[in-house]
């Protein structure tokens, strides 16, 4: 086992983590867990038990990642992103056994932006974009990008609303104005697109 951890005893004896995979300080995988070579796990992150990371996919500092959850290549998670417990992430659209697609060229990659979360049993359908602070609710199935602070839930998923990054509602008033119980004000533009002001 060939990690970058200060902290060996965070990986359970029962998880498996290949030579070459580089796991950050202080983050703890729990067991049945699988990082193959050639993964990137950041710092003080939580993987679950049964939690698969392919090589190529990179991790952020202070993610959770949930049980029963499969990060495949072309999976890009930032800092702080929350997966819920089995839900889906894919990588290739579409998949056949009898004509295998295994190059590099049929992988479409998929990111997750800071902050944002991904509720139990969602699939995330490769290709994607999860902005900064996005919520996908339990449950739904992502086709399309999600833009920064909005919440998602449905097959397709649709927006529904949006949320802080503290997890609050945003209720915006006529001018597109809304603040949170903490003082924070979030904007909504002309274009839909929601954004933090600056304190």
């Amino acid at each position: 086992m060939n990690t970058t951890t200060s902290t060996p005893s965070g990986i359970h004896p029962l998880a498996v983590v290949d030579e070459g995979a580089s796991i950050g300080e202080d983050t703890r995988i729990w067991h049945f867990s699988h990082v193959y070579d050639g993964a990137v796990i950041g710092a003080h992150c939580i993987l679950g038990q049964n939690v698969m990371v392919a090589r190529g996919v990179v991790i952020g500092d202070h993610c959770k990642i949930q049980n029963n959850v499969s990060l495949y290549e072309g999976v890009v998670l930032e800092d702080y992103v929350f997966c819920g417990p089995s839900m889906v992430f894919t990588n290739v659209t579409t998949p056949r056994c009898l004509h295998p697609r295994n190059t590099p060229a049929d992988y479409r990659p998929t990111r997750v932006k800071r902050g944002a979360s991904i509720g139990a049993n969602a699939t995330i359908v490769c290709g994607v974009t999860l902005h900064e602070c996005a919520f996908v609710a339990a449950g739904a199935v992502v086709t399309r990008d999600v833009p920064a602070y909005a919440m998602v839930a449905g097959v397709p998923a649709r927006i529904i609303g949006h949320m802080c990054e503290r997890g609050e509602r945003l209720v915006f008033d006529p001018s597109g104005r809304a603040v949170t119980s903490y003082g924070q004000v979030y904007r909504r533009q002309a274009s839909g697109a929601v954004a933090k002001e600056a304190l």
